[in-house]
């Protein structure tokens, strides 16, 4: 129990040689306590004016540019992001786009391919048509050859016979010989 005292005694006893110490440092320097409080009023003005009129103005505009830059640096993280969401949309719309035009081109070689059956059996069909109809102009054509061929043949038959024999044909005669020729035109395997 008498520790504390004890210290409380030392602690006082130290306070008191150190205010003797600091009155005599003061004395030795030239201690002048009313310019000195005068001083320290000066000082506390001084300090006031600055930090109502300096200091507040500038830790404020301090706070207003922390605030704007913290704005920037989140909007331009929400920019980058934004950006990024943006450049994601655009490759997905250009892959979209990509596919459309390959499935219209897809399209258009399908199209194209059918169109080039169509218009080939088209072709083919017009000559097949052409070749048929030259084939039954062709036979026509001999058919009416042949028969003219028979014809004059007849007449010629007639007309030699006529001479050989020299003697004038009736037109029974005549028209006897023309069959008989026509006949034998007909069975023979040259007019067939």
């Amino acid at each position: 129990m008498h520790t504390p005292i004890l210290n409380l005694i030392v602690l006082a006893d130290i306070g008191s040689e150190l205010a003797a110490k600091a009155g005599q440092i003061g004395r030795d320097f030239g201690m002048d306590w009313p310019m000195f409080l005068a001083q320290l009023i000066s000082f506390c003005v001084v300090a006031f004016l600055l930090r109502r009129f300096a200091y507040e103005p500038v830790l404020a505009a301090l706070e207003q540019r922390r605030q704007r830059i913290a704005e920037s640096i989140a909007n331009a993280e929400k920019i980058k992001s934004e950006l990024a969401r943006a450049e994601a949309k655009a490759q997905e719309i250009i892959r979209e786009a990509t596919e459309h035009a390959n499935r219209i081109i897809e399209e258009a070689r399908q199209t194209a391919a059918q169109l080039h059956q169509r218009e080939t059996q088209k072709a083919i069909a017009t000559a097949e048509a052409i070749i048929e109809k030259a084939r039954r102009t062709t036979e026509l054509e001999r058919a009416r050859m042949l028969a003219e061929l028979r014809s004059e043949l007849g007449r010629l038959v007639v007309d030699t016979t006529a001479r050989v024999t020299g003697k004038v044909l009736t037109p029974e005669d005549h028209k006897r010989l023309l069959e008989e020729t026509a006949r034998e035109l007909a069975t023979s395997r040259l007019w067939n």
